[in-house]
This record gives structure tokens, sequence and C-alpha cells, in this order.
């Protein structure tokens, strides 16, 4: 009786934090969404201006071997 009491505590704490997770993780997920197209955009810049540095020491390395 112990186990089934503890059990229906158990439900009646999780169960609205569960459906509250369900209702807020795409509203989370929304507001969220700018920082990470944000995010990509800043790693291709860096990729770029790596790629820019890096491209004379590929050329004198091609040009050497």
């Amino acid at each position: 009786m112990l186990t089934f009491l503890l059990w229906l505590i158990l439900l009646v704490l999780c169960a609205p934090l569960a459906i509250l997770a369900l209702v807020l993780y795409p509203i989370v997920w929304l507001l969220l969404l700018p920082f990470r197209l944000v995010g990509i955009a800043v790693d291709g810049v860096f990729s770029l201006l790596g790629a820019i540095i890096a491209w004379p020491a590929k050329l004198v390395r091609k040009a050497t071997s």
C-alpha cells in the first residue's frame, strides 16, 4: 500500500512538470533560434577568416613540394 501511495505522490508531482516541459519546450526553442543562427553565421565568418589567413601558407607549401 505504501508503494502505491508513493506512486500516486510521484504522479501528482511529476505529471504537471512533464506537461509544462512539453508546452514550454517549443517556445524556448523558438526563443533560442536567433542565437543559434547568429552562432552559425559567426562560425562561418571565423572559418572564412581562417581560410584567408592560411591560404598563403598553403600556396608556399604547394610550391615547395
